[in-house]
């Protein structure tokens, strides 16, 4: 029955992109901060299908530790989940991702419109160089700037190397470190199209200030503060 619901989930989802997808031309013509308003209609049009259909709920723990002012968010990736659930959470952001996710039919448009800072890992140090001064511009635009820095999804249970360069923008940029700990991946598998009913808890930390710190200090805050909220969801 679960693989079942799955598959439903499936193909509702894409319809539902579909659907919001053959709007997104009209939305070309607004400036960012309507753009993000409008795309960010997706996310509970998502989740509530996630909900009706596999069972999956979502509970927020420490929403009120996010700044009023923009940040860097760095969160823990397991599933797709986090990637919709986050836009229901989070002010206004842009997010730091692969270039090839551009490409994926209907989701890729919506993806592109939200001017995200695009990035081909192929290319080491001019990736980082983009992370850093389009991450900076974002900031000052009133935008925070979302990474994983694990780089990629981690099942859950383990542990990624974290990557310094959402540490770097943080020290360079002053911007405060909202960590994000979640335990996704229970539910929602990486590359998994089973789902499992349940309550996914994602748990917002303290924002660590920046300000005289050095990224590999940055980073070892993040990294130690979700790691530990992870067992404690674990």
């Amino acid at each position: 029955m679960t693989l079942i619901r799955s598959i439903i989930f499936l193909i509702a989802q894409w319809i539902f992109t579909l659907i919001y997808a053959l709007f997104s031309p009209v939305m070309f013509f607004f400036n960012q901060h309507i753009r993000f308003r409008l795309l960010s209609g997706y996310a509970p049009g998502t989740l509530w299908l996630l909900k009706v259909i596999c069972g999956i709920r979502m509970e927020v723990r420490g929403e009120e530790n996010i700044p009023a002012k923009p940040c860097v968010v760095l969160s823990k990736h397991q599933s797709a989940w986090e990637t919709v659930s986050l836009q229901m959470v989070l002010p206004a952001h842009a997010w730091v991702a692969k270039r090839s996710l551009l490409w994926i039919p209907f989701f890729g448009w919506l993806l592109a419109l939200s001017n995200p800072i695009a990035l081909d890992r192929s290319k080491g140090k001019e990736s980082m160089r983009q992370v850093l001064e389009k991450g900076k511009q974002k900031l000052a635009d009133g935008f925070c700037v979302v990474m994983f820095p694990e780089g990629t999804r981690i099942p859950f249970g383990q542990r990624g190397k974290y990557k310094i360069g959402g540490a770097m923008l943080a020290e360079q940029s002053g911007a405060m470190v909202l960590p994000i700990a979640h335990n996704a991946g229970k539910y929602w598998g990486r590359n998994s199209v089973r789902k499992h009913p349940g309550t996914i808890i994602m748990s917002i930390g303290k924002p660590i200030v920046t300000t005289g710190l050095k990224a590999d200090e940055i980073n070892r805050l993040t990294e130690d503060w979700i790691e530990g909220e992870m067992t404690k969801l674990g």
